[in-house]
């Protein structure tokens, strides 16, 4: 009788399945016909190729022996295994390595040894304190006029400014404080660059009414910010020059490190220590100049500028003007007031007086000069004022004397702005 193949046999419950014995299924058998095979019948299949599992596959020829697997995250927490494995190693050994690593790059060589030192201590200094370090170097340079009683800064160029954006960029400016001193009065700041790091501004900003006394006592401060247009400007870096540290004369150049320093302590120790002088000087100042001319038998009042005044408007600014009345009162020939300026403390007039009086009269007069803040339809705020004359003293006598002395000659002088004998109110203009 002839051979009828059998099927091949279940699949086995394991994932490795073996293929029928080729004795039982002979390949002649398969390939010649059968004639008790009725005709609706089909060839038997070839016989299936062994099957693994992927996961055995991997474990057969990737791990042919016990090795430490990588740590993973779900390595820490349990989970089912098919096959025993090793446990993953603990998290001391990633620490330990990391630290053998950088302690042994370069394997003997010098150079690479002195490179792992300096990024340790780098490290260190990341670790202590991140905010002061990379912030970046501003360059700039300093000189004082004394003469013209001004100090001129000019800013030069930053470098390697810490990246404050998310394009890895920046947008600084840089603002100057004095301090001592109220923070608007003496603000000043350069424009602002866009997208860089490296910015070039070559800016000269200048305070006027500078003595030689503030030079001994004040300190100027340089902030570089980066100024966002959504949202609140951002602080970089600033640094701090005493201002006794620069001659008379002299341009001096400097490259300092941008460092975050703590603003409040040190200017309200200044402040204390100080005491009344700040209160007064905090008024601002007024540069005036005064000359007789005797061909027209007049005096000269000439107002020129003011410098750090007291903020008046909820702003923070003030809107400026300056009256001037020579007393004993002439009538209304002897009170004068000048233009009004929007939105400064720091307001430039260049205007002039003249009070038609003879040498000997003026002699015995005195010049109110006052400070005002205008407010539409209500009543003015007094800034501060100064008088110039025979009962004065100190510097404002001083004045009052060369302006007498020195006929057909105009004598300018920077005078503080003080609080003493001022009006209640002004009248609505």
């Amino acid at each position: 009788m002839a051979v009828v193949s059998k099927p091949p046999p279940p699949p086995s419950t394991s994932h490795l399945a073996i293929p029928p014995s080729s004795t039982s299924n002979p390949p002649s058998s398969s390939s010649s016909p059968s004639p008790s095979v009725t005709p609706h019948s089909s060839a038997p299949p070839p016989p299936s190729p062994v099957k693994i599992s992927m996961q055995e596959h991997f474990a057969i020829n990737v791990c042919p022996g016990p090795i430490l697997p990588i740590p993973q995250i779900s390595d820490f927490f349990p989970r089912f295994h098919d096959y025993p494995c090793t446990p993953p190693p603990p998290r001391e050994k990633k620490i330990l390595k990391e630290e053998t690593f950088n302690g042994e790059v370069g394997g003997g060589d010098k150079d690479r040894e002195r490179r792992g030192d300096t990024d340790g201590e780098r490290g260190e200094e990341l670790d202590s304190d991140d905010d002061d370090t990379y912030l970046g170097t501003l360059e700039f340079s300093l000189h004082f006029d004394q003469e013209n009683n001004c100090l001129h800064c000019t800013i030069h160029k930053a470098k390697g400014l810490k990246a404050m954006d998310s394009n890895g960029l920046a947008d600084p400016y840089v603002k100057l404080h004095l301090l001592p001193g109220a923070s608007k009065a003496n603000k000043l700041r350069t424009k602002t660059l866009k997208n860089t790091l490296n910015p070039v501004w070559n800016e000269t900003l200048v305070y006027h009414g500078i003595t030689a006394a503030d030079m001994t006592t004040k300190t100027l401060r340089l902030c570089v910010c980066d100024m966002d247009r959504l949202g609140r400007n951002e602080f970089i870096g600033e640094v701090r020059v005493a201002l006794k540290k620069l001659k008379e004369g002299e341009n001096k150049r400097y490259n300092m490190g941008l460092e975050r320093i703590a603003q409040n302590k040190e200017s309200n120790n200044q402040t204390v220590e100080q005491g009344a002088p700040v209160a007064e000087e905090e008024r601002g100042r007024i540069l005036v100049s005064l000359c007789y001319n005797t061909e027209k038998g007049c005096l000269l009042v000439g107002i020129i500028r003011c410098a750090h005044l007291a903020a008046m408007d909820s702003n923070g600014y003030s809107d400026p003007f300056v009256k001037i009345v020579l007393q004993p009162d002439m009538g209304k020939k002897s009170k004068y007031k000048t233009s009004v300026k929007k939105k400064t403390l720091n307001p430039e007039f260049n205007e002039e007086f003249s009070y038609e009086v003879s040498l000997d009269q003026l002699a015995k007069k005195t010049l109110e000069i006052s400070v005002w803040d205008y407010d539409l339809g209500m009543s003015n705020d007094f800034i501060g004022g100064v008088e110039l004359g025979i009962n004065a003293s100190g510097q404002r006598l001083r004045h009052w004397f060369e302006c007498l002395k020195n006929k057909g000659k105009k004598v300018e002088y920077w005078h503080t702005l003080t609080q003493q004998g001022a009006p209640s109110s002004d009248k609505p203009d």
